[in-house]
């Protein structure tokens, strides 16, 4: 670990952590924009979890999802771990474009799930929270036959108003911000970055080469390595 990039995060108060699939790809949750990725190998992937989509065959959207999104088998890792720590000392916010749960797993305390959860199920005709193992049986709800769903932004949905106020709030309060596993293309989770506190140090970890307008530090590695080395 660079002891320069360590005491910049020792000294920071207010870290926000801007991530994305990269920091679950090491708990054997693939990218869905790889090569290998769903989107890539289905072009209809899109589609298939739009909103349209789950209204005009909630029988396809259901089979898609269950096969295709759900790993019941992950477990958060050394990335999540660690951020997870900062968050507990009430030093960083993460806000995530991941869906899988996994920052609740690892004891996430300030947490923004910028694109919702897919293990926050709710009725659509009583609106009833139900769990995860319920909706991996039925896509109805026992209690009324309603149309049970993820708590995620669909393709032709908005992003909750909530978290565009609370992570555009973390942004502009951040001394440091640290993206992670992002290529930060996807918007309008990229446009985070504008709202940053301009006096805000900015350090990016990915294993592709970034490129944003302003200044700002990149770690071109293995998230993993570098937040195992990382001490919190």
């Amino acid at each position: 670990m660079d002891a320069a990039i360590q005491k910049t995060f020792d000294d920071a108060k207010k870290i926000v952590f801007l991530t994305g699939a990269g920091v679950s790809t090491a708990s054997g949750i693939p990218d869905f924009r790889s090569a290998n990725g769903l989107y890539t190998q289905n072009r209809n992937a899109e589609y298939y979890l739009s909103h349209r989509y789950f209204v005009s065959d909630p029988d396809g959207f259901y089979e898609f999802c269950k096969k295709n999104l759900y790993f019941p088998d992950a477990k958060p890792n050394i990335i999540h771990q660690k951020q997870a720590a900062l968050t507990q000392q009430d030093r960083a916010v993460v806000i995530t474009q991941n869906i899988d749960n996994l920052y609740e797993e690892a004891g996430t305390k300030h947490l923004i799930d910028f694109h919702g959860n897919l293990f926050h199920v709710y009725c659509e005709k009583c609106h009833e929270t139900v769990p995860i193992s319920e909706y991996l049986k039925s896509r109805l709800h026992q209690k009324d036959n309603g149309p049970l769903r993820p708590d995620v932004v669909l393709y032709d949905e908005g992003i909750k108003q909530e978290n565009i106020i609370n992570s555009v709030n973390a942004m502009q309060q951040a001394d440091l911000v640290v993206i992670v596993g992002t290529s930060m293309k996807v918007y309008p989770f990229a446009g985070l970055l504008d709202y940053r506190n301009s006096e805000a140090k900015v350090i990016a970890i990915n294993q592709q080469l970034l490129q944003f307008p302003f200044e700002f530090q990149m770690v071109q590695a293995d998230a993993t390595k570098f937040f195992k080395e990382l001490k919190v």
